[in-house]
């Protein structure tokens, strides 16, 4: 009788925290519109990365169909631009991935993500600044050289 009372345990009470179903709705809402919101800002960049794609393609074969030819680094600044854009919007949906209740998992790749898209941007931007600097330069090369005035004849 000793052994079966001593072998007997004490109920192991369980404490859970006391969460309201208002709670868990409101959690689960904030949850759900984050992600709507992060799909829809997915969308945008990938539309974005279109139109630039398509606006490139329809310069391009203009270039090639036309007089002018050759204005290439003109296109790449196009294309470069939509292409800064929509790594902008997509940076901002992977930080919305990891706005509710984010795991360490999902801060390590949202950082490596970071690096890598905003050291994109960066060599991007770079890249469009001297391409805009040196188209520029060309220009005023041109209305210089058009600008001066012609010399005498004898």
């Amino acid at each position: 009788m000793l052994e079966s009372f001593l072998s007997l345990r004490p109920p192991v009470l369980m404490i859970s925290p006391i969460v309201s179903p208002l709670g868990t709705f409101a959690e689960d809402a904030v949850q759900n519109g984050v992600q709507w919101l992060r799909l829809g800002v997915e969308i945008i960049g990938a539309l974005v990365v279109t139109i630039g794609v398509v606006m490139a393609a329809i310069g391009f074969v203009r270039d090639i169909t036309g007089s002018r030819g050759g204005a290439f680094t003109a296109l790449r600044l196009t294309l470069g631009r939509y292409l800064t854009l929509a790594l902008e919007f997509q940076l901002g949906s992977d930080i919305l991935s990891t706005a509710v209740s984010p795991t360490w998992t999902q801060i390590g790749m949202l950082a490596a993500t970071a690096v890598i898209r905003t050291t994109l941007n960066f060599f991007l931007t770079r890249e469009l600044r001297e391409a805009d600097a040196s188209m520029q330069g060309e220009k005023k090369v041109e209305q210089r050289s058009s600008a001066a005035p012609p010399l005498p004849s004898h």
